[in-house]
C-alpha cells in the first residue's frame, strides 16, 4: 500500500509514516528520487530548515550533473571514491591527494591554470620532491579531469596537469652482486629482533617479488606441493591472475616460515608476521640494519626484485622469459632495464651473419693491418 504524502511544499513534504520533512530531488541520470531531510517536523513546523537543506543538496546535485562551478575537492573526492579506491595501489592515489589538497583546496576547476599548476610544481620542487613523485601528483589530477569530461560528461575547458610533467632522471639501476646478496643474508640472519629478514630477503632474491607483494603474501596463494605462489587479479601491478614458480631457495624460505608459524600462531594467514599472528607493515629498519652490518651502501628493498632480473639476465635468460617471471606487462619495460646486461647477446646475433660472403676479398687486409703475406717455417 502506498504511503500517503500529507503535504507538498516547495519540493518538501510531510509523510504519515514519518516525523521528518521529505524532499523530492532530480536524479543525476534523469527522473527524481525521494528521500528524508532528517529534520524533524516538530522543530522546523514551517519547513524552513529542510527547504534550505534541499536548497543545498540540489546545489550539490548539479554541480555533480553538469560540473558547474565544481571546485578541485569536489572532483578530487569524487574521483578518489569512484575509481582510485577500487585500483591496486589506491594508497598512491591518497598520498598524492594530502600532497594536493593544501595548495588547490577550495578553488573552482575553471581557475585552476597552467600558472597554478606551475607554482604547485616549483613549490613541491621547493620542498625537496624528485620529478617521479611531482609527476604521480600531476597525474592524479589529469587522470581526475579526463574521468570527469569522459565519465561525468563536465564542461572542462582544460587539463592543465597533464601537459607539464617533469622529466625524470634514468631508472635506477642498482642491484646486487653475488658477494654481496651472500654478505647481506649473513648480517640478516644474524638480527635477533628480525628472525623474518632472512626469509624475507631470500624469498625476495628468488622469486622476483615486489616488498609489498612479500609482505603482504598470505599462506592461501602459497603451494608447497606443486612449487608455486598464486595471485588473483587484483593482487599484482598488472592487474592480472597468474603464478610463479618456487625455486629450491624460495621453497626453503617458505618452509622456514611454515615451522615458525606452526610454533607460534597455526592460525595466522600471514606468511610474514611476528609471534602474535601479526603482519610485519614495515622492514625498512631492520633492512637498513643488516645493509650497514654487511658494509652494503645505497640498496633499496625493491632493489633485490632488480637483482633478481639481473641475475637471469647475466645467466643468458631470454629477455621475454625474464619478462614473464617479473611480471611485467610490457616486455619492452623488461628490455630497457635488462638488456645491457647481456651484451654477449648482441655479438652472437652478429655472428650469425659470419656464413654470408659479404667482404670482396677474404684476402683483403683490413685499415691497418700487415698485408704481407706471413712468411713460413721453411721460407
Amino acid at each position: 500500500m502506498p504511503r500517503k504524502q500529507v503535504r507538498d511544499q516547495d519540493g518538501i513534504y510531510k509523510r504519515a509514516d514519518s516525523p521528518y520533512w521529505w524532499c523530492s530531488l532530480p536524479r543525476v541520470g534523469g527522473g527524481s528520487t525521494r528521500r528524508s531531510t532528517g529534520i524533524p517536523i516538530a522543530e522546523d513546523p514551517e519547513g524552513l530548515k529542510a527547504t534550505a537543506v534541499r536548497a543545498q543538496w540540489r546545489a550539490e546535485g548539479h554541480t555533480q550533473r553538469t560540473g558547474e562551478g565544481a571546485t578541485f575537492d569536489d572532483l578530487l573526492l569524487m574521483y578518489l571514491r569512484e575509481v582510485t579506491d577500487h585500483k591496486r595501489g589506491a594508497r598512491r592515489y591518497h598520498s598524492a591527494a594530502r600532497a594536493l589538497f593544501p595548495f588547490f583546496t577550495g578553488k573552482v576547476l575553471t581557475d585552476i591554470g597552467a600558472q597554478e599548476v606551475r607554482a604547485y610544481i616549483a613549490a613541491r620542487q621547493g620542498q625537496g620532491r624528485q620529478p617521479g613523485c611531482i609527476n604521480r601528483e600531476l597525474s592524479l589530477m589529469s587522470g581526475a579531469v579526463r574521468w570527469a569530461r569522459n565519465e561525468l560528461e563536465w564542461d572542462i575547458p582544460a587539463n592543465p596537469w597533464g601537459s607539464r610533467f617533469l622529466k625524470e632522471s634514468a631508472p635506477r639501476t642498482r642491484f646486487l652482486s653475488r658477494e654481496e646478496a651472500a654478505a647481506l643474508l649473513v648480517a640478516a640472519d644474524g638480527l635477533v629482533h628480525a628472525p623474518h629478514l632472512g626469509d624475507y630477503l631470500r624469498l625476495m632474491l628468488a622469486t622476483g617479488l615486489r616488498p609489498g607483494e612479500a609482505r603482504g603474501l598470505t599462506w592461501d596463494r602459497v603451494d608447497l606441493g606443486r612449487r608455486m605462489l598464486r595471485f588473483e587479479v587484483g593482487d599484482q601491478k598488472n592487474n592480472q591472475a597468474g603464478t610463479i614458480p618456487l625455486n629450491e631457495a624460495a621453497r626453503a624460505a617458505l618452509v622456514s616460515r611454515a615451522r615458525f608459524r606452526a610454533s607460534h600462531c597455526p592460525g595466522s594467514p600471514w606468511v610474514f608476521c611476528n609471534k602474535h599472528g601479526e603482519p610485519f607493515t614495515e622492514i625498512r629498519y631492520s633492512f637498513a640494519t643488516a645493509c650497514r652490518l654487511a658494509g652494503i651502501a645505497d640498496l633499496h628493498p625493491h632493489d633485490l626484485r632488480r637483482t633478481f632480473g639481473s641475475w637471469l639476465a647475466q645467466a643468458g635468460v631470454p629477455i621475454d622469459r625474464v619478462s614473464k617471471l617479473l611480471r611485467h606487462g610490457d616486455v619492452g619495460l623488461t628490455a630497457r632495464v635488462y638488456a645491457h646486461l647481456r651484451p654477449g647477446d648482441l655479438a652472437d646475433a652478429a655472428a650469425t651473419l659470419d656464413g654470408y660472403e659479404l667482404s670482396r676479398s677474404v684476402s683483403r687486409a683490413a685499415p691497418g693491418e700487415d698485408k704481407t703475406p706471413a712468411k713460413t717455417a721453411a721460407g
